[in-house]
Protein backbone atom coordinates (compact mmCIF):
# COMPACT_ATOMS: atom_id res chain seq x y z
CA UNK A 1 0.00 0.00 0.00
CA UNK A 2 2.81 2.53 0.70
CA UNK A 3 4.35 1.79 -2.77
CA UNK A 4 0.98 2.31 -4.73
CA UNK A 5 0.67 5.75 -2.40
CA UNK A 6 4.18 7.04 -2.92
CA UNK A 7 3.50 6.05 -6.84
CA UNK A 8 0.06 7.64 -7.23
CA UNK A 9 1.58 10.86 -5.36
CA UNK A 10 4.45 10.61 -7.93
CA UNK A 11 2.00 10.59 -11.00
CA UNK A 12 0.31 13.72 -9.18
CA UNK A 13 3.06 15.38 -8.79
CA UNK A 14 4.62 15.33 -12.58
CA UNK A 15 0.82 16.55 -13.22
CA UNK A 16 0.73 19.07 -11.56
CA UNK A 17 4.74 19.97 -12.28
CA UNK A 18 3.44 19.41 -16.26
CA UNK A 19 0.32 21.57 -16.02
CA UNK A 20 2.43 24.43 -14.76
CA UNK A 21 5.13 24.19 -16.51
CA UNK A 22 3.89 26.51 -19.50
CA UNK A 23 3.34 29.32 -16.60
CA UNK A 24 6.90 29.01 -15.76
CA UNK A 25 8.11 29.25 -19.15
CA UNK A 26 5.57 32.57 -19.75
CA UNK A 27 7.15 34.12 -17.02
CA UNK A 28 10.81 33.43 -17.63
CA UNK A 29 11.11 33.58 -21.68
CA UNK A 30 7.59 35.74 -22.90
CA UNK A 31 8.20 38.75 -20.43
CA UNK A 32 6.60 42.03 -21.88
CA UNK A 33 9.39 43.75 -24.21
CA UNK A 34 9.89 47.07 -25.04
CA UNK A 35 7.80 50.39 -24.16
CA UNK A 36 6.05 53.79 -25.96
CA UNK A 37 5.27 57.26 -25.01
CA UNK A 38 2.08 57.14 -22.87
CA UNK A 39 -1.08 57.78 -25.54
CA UNK A 40 -3.17 61.50 -24.37
CA UNK A 41 -6.83 60.01 -24.52
CA UNK A 42 -9.33 61.94 -25.54
CA UNK A 43 -12.34 60.86 -23.46
CA UNK A 44 -12.11 61.24 -19.86
CA UNK A 45 -10.38 59.03 -17.12
CA UNK A 46 -13.72 56.76 -15.98
CA UNK A 47 -14.43 55.94 -19.57
CA UNK A 48 -10.69 54.54 -20.08
CA UNK A 49 -10.35 50.64 -20.06
CA UNK A 50 -6.56 49.17 -20.12
CA UNK A 51 -5.10 48.97 -23.44
CA UNK A 52 -2.92 46.17 -22.59
CA UNK A 53 -6.02 44.04 -21.77
CA UNK A 54 -6.77 44.44 -25.66
CA UNK A 55 -3.90 41.28 -26.01
CA UNK A 56 -5.17 39.59 -22.77
CA UNK A 57 -8.23 39.02 -24.03
CA UNK A 58 -7.85 36.88 -26.55
CA UNK A 59 -6.69 33.67 -24.29
CA UNK A 60 -10.30 33.02 -23.06
CA UNK A 61 -11.40 33.44 -26.80
CA UNK A 62 -9.14 31.25 -28.09
CA UNK A 63 -11.15 28.59 -25.83
CA UNK A 64 -14.43 29.66 -27.25
CA UNK A 65 -12.44 29.30 -30.59
CA UNK A 66 -11.27 25.65 -29.57
CA UNK A 67 -14.66 24.91 -29.16
CA UNK A 68 -15.77 25.94 -32.03
CA UNK A 69 -13.20 24.26 -34.04
CA UNK A 70 -13.76 20.75 -31.88
CA UNK A 71 -18.09 21.10 -32.81
CA UNK A 72 -16.84 21.86 -36.49
CA UNK A 73 -14.60 18.32 -36.70
CA UNK A 74 -17.34 16.60 -34.81
CA UNK A 75 -20.08 17.79 -37.33
CA UNK A 76 -18.74 14.91 -39.52
CA UNK A 77 -15.97 13.24 -38.02
CA UNK A 78 -15.28 11.64 -34.23
CA UNK A 79 -13.94 13.47 -30.84
CA UNK A 80 -10.52 11.50 -31.67
CA UNK A 81 -10.34 13.14 -35.07
CA UNK A 82 -9.41 16.91 -33.02
CA UNK A 83 -6.05 17.07 -31.92
CA UNK A 84 -5.90 18.11 -28.38
CA UNK A 85 -2.56 18.83 -27.84
CA UNK A 86 -1.92 21.55 -30.90
CA UNK A 87 -5.15 23.50 -29.27
CA UNK A 88 -3.60 23.47 -26.22
CA UNK A 89 -0.59 24.53 -27.30
CA UNK A 90 -2.38 27.17 -29.53
CA UNK A 91 -3.14 28.68 -26.41
CA UNK A 92 0.18 29.18 -24.75
CA UNK A 93 2.10 29.78 -27.65
CA UNK A 94 -0.27 32.75 -28.85
CA UNK A 95 0.11 33.85 -24.76
CA UNK A 96 3.50 33.78 -25.18
CA UNK A 97 3.66 36.22 -28.70
CA UNK A 98 0.82 38.59 -26.59
CA UNK A 99 2.57 39.08 -23.38
CA UNK A 100 5.78 39.66 -25.25
CA UNK A 101 3.81 42.16 -27.39
CA UNK A 102 2.36 43.60 -24.54
CA UNK A 103 5.23 45.87 -23.50
CA UNK A 104 4.29 48.94 -24.80
CA UNK A 105 0.19 48.34 -23.98
CA UNK A 106 0.94 48.13 -20.12
CA UNK A 107 3.05 44.94 -19.89
CA UNK A 108 0.55 42.00 -18.58
CA UNK A 109 -0.61 42.85 -15.11
CA UNK A 110 -0.50 40.47 -11.75
CA UNK A 111 -4.30 41.13 -11.21
CA UNK A 112 -4.84 39.92 -15.17
CA UNK A 113 -2.08 36.79 -14.91
CA UNK A 114 -3.98 34.50 -12.20
CA UNK A 115 -7.40 35.03 -14.21
CA UNK A 116 -5.16 34.10 -17.95
CA UNK A 117 -3.25 31.91 -15.78
CA UNK A 118 -6.39 29.61 -14.52
CA UNK A 119 -8.50 29.23 -17.32
CA UNK A 120 -5.39 28.04 -19.45
CA UNK A 121 -4.10 25.32 -16.61
CA UNK A 122 -8.24 24.43 -16.75
CA UNK A 123 -8.38 24.35 -20.20
CA UNK A 124 -5.33 22.17 -20.69
CA UNK A 125 -6.68 19.99 -18.14
CA UNK A 126 -9.99 19.63 -19.89
CA UNK A 127 -8.46 18.68 -22.83
CA UNK A 128 -5.33 15.94 -21.57
CA UNK A 129 -8.24 14.18 -19.91
CA UNK A 130 -10.70 14.16 -23.18
CA UNK A 131 -8.05 13.81 -25.47
CA UNK A 132 -6.70 10.64 -23.32
CA UNK A 133 -10.44 9.25 -23.16
CA UNK A 134 -10.95 9.90 -26.80
CA UNK A 135 -8.07 8.58 -28.38
CA UNK A 136 -8.83 5.15 -26.33
CA UNK A 137 -11.77 3.74 -25.24
CA UNK A 138 -13.68 6.79 -27.64
CA UNK A 139 -11.97 5.21 -30.37
CA UNK A 140 -12.50 1.57 -29.59
CA UNK A 141 -16.58 2.50 -29.22
CA UNK A 142 -16.28 4.08 -32.72
CA UNK A 143 -14.85 0.90 -34.14
CA UNK A 144 -17.47 -0.96 -32.59
CA UNK A 145 -19.96 1.54 -33.84
CA UNK A 146 -18.56 0.99 -37.74
CA UNK A 147 -18.95 3.92 -40.56
CA UNK A 148 -22.64 4.68 -39.63
CA UNK A 149 -23.33 7.21 -37.19
CA UNK A 150 -25.00 7.11 -33.89
CA UNK A 151 -27.89 9.48 -32.49
CA UNK A 152 -25.75 10.61 -29.65
CA UNK A 153 -23.20 11.29 -32.05
CA UNK A 154 -24.85 13.60 -33.80
CA UNK A 155 -26.81 15.25 -31.22
CA UNK A 156 -23.95 15.81 -29.00
CA UNK A 157 -22.07 17.67 -32.42
CA UNK A 158 -25.16 19.73 -32.45
CA UNK A 159 -24.97 20.58 -28.98
CA UNK A 160 -21.23 21.45 -28.85
CA UNK A 161 -22.05 23.75 -31.80
CA UNK A 162 -24.62 25.48 -29.94
CA UNK A 163 -22.44 25.94 -26.79
CA UNK A 164 -19.47 27.67 -29.20
CA UNK A 165 -22.31 29.88 -30.24
CA UNK A 166 -23.22 30.68 -27.22
CA UNK A 167 -20.10 31.76 -25.61
CA UNK A 168 -19.49 34.30 -28.43
CA UNK A 169 -21.32 37.04 -25.50
CA UNK A 170 -22.07 34.82 -22.43
CA UNK A 171 -20.16 32.99 -20.13
CA UNK A 172 -19.14 29.41 -20.11
CA UNK A 173 -20.82 29.25 -16.73
CA UNK A 174 -24.27 30.25 -17.61
CA UNK A 175 -24.73 27.36 -20.34
CA UNK A 176 -27.20 24.49 -19.12
CA UNK A 177 -24.86 21.47 -18.67
CA UNK A 178 -27.83 19.60 -16.90
CA UNK A 179 -30.39 19.79 -19.56
CA UNK A 180 -27.88 18.65 -21.99
CA UNK A 181 -27.03 15.37 -20.20
CA UNK A 182 -30.96 15.28 -19.81
CA UNK A 183 -31.18 15.48 -23.54
CA UNK A 184 -28.64 12.75 -23.96
CA UNK A 185 -30.35 10.39 -21.83
CA UNK A 186 -33.58 10.85 -23.03
CA UNK A 187 -32.43 9.85 -26.84
CA UNK A 188 -30.12 6.98 -26.08
CA UNK A 189 -30.93 4.04 -27.96
CA UNK A 190 -29.97 0.66 -28.06
CA UNK A 191 -26.53 0.89 -29.90
CA UNK A 192 -23.31 0.38 -28.13
CA UNK A 193 -22.19 4.08 -29.09
CA UNK A 194 -25.25 5.57 -27.50
CA UNK A 195 -24.24 3.91 -24.09
CA UNK A 196 -20.87 4.59 -24.19
CA UNK A 197 -21.72 8.58 -25.54
CA UNK A 198 -24.30 8.57 -22.28
CA UNK A 199 -21.64 7.50 -19.92
CA UNK A 200 -18.94 9.65 -21.04
CA UNK A 201 -20.63 12.97 -22.38
CA UNK A 202 -23.18 12.58 -19.53
CA UNK A 203 -20.52 12.12 -16.77
CA UNK A 204 -18.75 15.69 -18.62
CA UNK A 205 -21.65 17.35 -19.02
CA UNK A 206 -22.46 16.75 -14.97
CA UNK A 207 -18.95 17.60 -13.67
CA UNK A 208 -19.06 21.10 -15.56
CA UNK A 209 -22.67 21.60 -14.36
CA UNK A 210 -21.14 21.39 -10.74
CA UNK A 211 -17.83 23.36 -11.72
CA UNK A 212 -20.43 25.85 -13.06
CA UNK A 213 -22.42 26.35 -10.28
CA UNK A 214 -19.14 26.87 -7.67
CA UNK A 215 -17.95 29.59 -10.46
CA UNK A 216 -21.20 31.37 -10.94
CA UNK A 217 -21.31 31.24 -6.70
CA UNK A 218 -17.80 32.74 -6.73
CA UNK A 219 -18.20 35.69 -9.25
CA UNK A 220 -21.95 36.60 -7.48
CA UNK A 221 -20.48 38.78 -5.15
CA UNK A 222 -17.57 40.68 -7.79
CA UNK A 223 -18.33 43.52 -8.95
CA UNK A 224 -19.38 42.47 -12.66
CA UNK A 225 -16.95 43.33 -15.85
CA UNK A 226 -18.43 46.71 -17.67
CA UNK A 227 -20.57 45.34 -20.79
CA UNK A 228 -20.55 48.47 -22.68
CA UNK A 229 -17.54 50.89 -23.67
CA UNK A 230 -17.30 54.77 -24.80
CA UNK A 231 -15.31 55.25 -28.15
CA UNK A 232 -15.31 58.20 -30.71
CA UNK A 233 -15.61 57.90 -34.63
CA UNK A 234 -16.05 60.03 -37.33
CA UNK A 235 -17.76 59.82 -41.23
CA UNK A 236 -21.40 59.31 -39.49
CA UNK A 237 -24.10 61.12 -38.48
CA UNK A 238 -25.26 61.33 -35.38
CA UNK A 239 -28.68 60.12 -36.37
CA UNK A 240 -27.46 57.18 -38.51
CA UNK A 241 -25.50 55.94 -35.60
CA UNK A 242 -28.32 55.82 -32.68
CA UNK A 243 -30.56 54.45 -34.81
CA UNK A 244 -28.83 51.00 -34.12
CA UNK A 245 -30.01 49.01 -31.53
CA UNK A 246 -28.23 49.65 -28.34
CA UNK A 247 -26.03 52.32 -29.13
CA UNK A 248 -26.31 55.65 -27.34
CA UNK A 249 -25.34 59.06 -28.88
CA UNK A 250 -23.29 60.95 -25.87
CA UNK A 251 -21.51 64.30 -27.11
CA UNK A 252 -20.75 65.92 -30.11
CA UNK A 253 -16.57 66.31 -30.12
CA UNK A 254 -14.62 68.29 -31.87
CA UNK A 255 -12.65 64.90 -32.31
CA UNK A 256 -15.87 63.66 -33.56
CA UNK A 257 -19.01 61.80 -32.17
CA UNK A 258 -18.64 59.99 -28.30
CA UNK A 259 -21.16 56.92 -28.09
CA UNK A 260 -21.27 54.19 -25.99
CA UNK A 261 -21.87 50.76 -26.92
CA UNK A 262 -22.03 46.83 -26.32
CA UNK A 263 -19.11 44.86 -25.96
CA UNK A 264 -17.65 41.40 -27.15
CA UNK A 265 -19.21 39.90 -29.94
CA UNK A 266 -21.68 42.89 -30.51
CA UNK A 267 -18.91 45.34 -31.03
CA UNK A 268 -17.07 43.33 -33.20
CA UNK A 269 -19.98 43.55 -35.74
CA UNK A 270 -21.17 46.95 -35.18
CA UNK A 271 -17.51 48.01 -36.01
CA UNK A 272 -17.39 46.48 -39.28
CA UNK A 273 -20.97 47.79 -40.32
CA UNK A 274 -19.44 51.44 -39.56
CA UNK A 275 -16.21 50.63 -41.51
CA UNK A 276 -18.04 49.60 -44.26
CA UNK A 277 -21.03 52.74 -44.27
CA UNK A 278 -17.44 55.34 -43.61
CA UNK A 279 -17.05 55.54 -40.16
CA UNK A 280 -13.84 56.04 -38.69
CA UNK A 281 -12.72 54.97 -35.51
CA UNK A 282 -10.63 57.89 -33.26
CA UNK A 283 -10.13 56.23 -29.98
CA UNK A 284 -11.77 53.36 -28.15
CA UNK A 285 -11.87 52.76 -24.63
CA UNK A 286 -9.65 55.82 -24.51
CA UNK A 287 -6.96 54.13 -26.06
CA UNK A 288 -5.38 53.93 -29.72
CA UNK A 289 -4.04 50.42 -30.44
CA UNK A 290 -6.13 47.18 -30.14
CA UNK A 291 -6.26 43.40 -30.90
CA UNK A 292 -8.70 41.82 -33.85
CA UNK A 293 -7.95 38.18 -35.78
CA UNK A 294 -9.02 37.05 -38.74
CA UNK A 295 -9.10 33.92 -40.88
CA UNK A 296 -6.81 33.81 -43.77
CA UNK A 297 -6.78 30.78 -46.55
CA UNK A 298 -2.42 31.32 -46.99
CA UNK A 299 -1.02 29.88 -44.13
CA UNK A 300 -0.35 33.00 -42.11
CA UNK A 301 0.07 36.82 -42.47
CA UNK A 302 3.60 39.21 -41.98
CA UNK A 303 1.74 41.40 -40.01
CA UNK A 304 0.37 38.97 -37.19
CA UNK A 305 1.51 38.50 -34.15
CA UNK A 306 0.80 34.99 -34.17
CA UNK A 307 -0.91 32.74 -36.70
CA UNK A 308 -2.06 29.03 -36.57
CA UNK A 309 -4.35 26.34 -38.48
CA UNK A 310 -7.82 26.44 -37.30
CA UNK A 311 -9.23 22.73 -37.06
CA UNK A 312 -12.41 21.59 -39.13
CA UNK A 313 -11.91 24.81 -41.40
CA UNK A 314 -8.91 24.15 -43.18
CA UNK A 315 -7.76 28.17 -42.82
CA UNK A 316 -4.98 30.01 -40.40
CA UNK A 317 -6.27 32.82 -37.79
CA UNK A 318 -4.18 35.28 -37.50
CA UNK A 319 -3.93 38.16 -34.16
CA UNK A 320 -3.39 41.46 -35.25
CA UNK A 321 -2.14 44.51 -33.36
CA UNK A 322 -2.60 48.14 -35.09
CA UNK A 323 -3.60 51.58 -34.04
CA UNK A 324 -7.67 52.13 -33.65
CA UNK A 325 -7.01 54.79 -36.41
CA UNK A 326 -6.20 52.23 -38.99
CA UNK A 327 -8.50 49.78 -37.93
CA UNK A 328 -11.55 50.63 -40.28
CA UNK A 329 -9.05 51.11 -43.31
CA UNK A 330 -8.39 47.71 -42.60
CA UNK A 331 -11.65 46.08 -42.17
CA UNK A 332 -12.82 48.04 -45.71
CA UNK A 333 -10.04 45.81 -47.44
CA UNK A 334 -10.46 42.58 -45.84
CA UNK A 335 -12.55 41.47 -49.01
CA UNK A 336 -10.00 42.69 -51.60
CA UNK A 337 -6.66 40.80 -49.21
CA UNK A 338 -9.69 37.71 -49.05
CA UNK A 339 -8.98 37.72 -45.55
CA UNK A 340 -12.37 37.00 -43.19
CA UNK A 341 -13.06 38.75 -39.71
CA UNK A 342 -13.03 36.65 -36.83
CA UNK A 343 -12.60 39.07 -33.34
CA UNK A 344 -11.96 42.34 -32.28
CA UNK A 345 -10.91 42.40 -29.02
CA UNK A 346 -11.68 45.25 -27.04
CA UNK A 347 -10.53 45.96 -23.40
Amino acid sequence: MKRLLKRAVGILLLLVIGLLAPIGYIELACRPEGGGPEYAAILPPDQHRPEGRTLLTYPEWHIVHAYDDYAKVISTGDPHDYKYLPAIGGFWASLCSLSKASGPHGGFPSEYKSTVYTIGVSFTAELLAKGLYEETIGRMATLIRGETRAPLDDLTAQQAAEYAQFLRQVPWYQWDFTQDATDISDITTEVFRDHERRFAVGLEYKAKAGYASVIAAAVANMEPDALRLRMILTGLGAVDLAAFDDVDVIAMRPDGIEIETPRYRALTELLLQWAKAGGDFVEIAGNDDILFTVTSEVAGLDEALYSFGRQGYDDTRNLILLPVSKLAVVLRGLDERGLTLEHIHDY
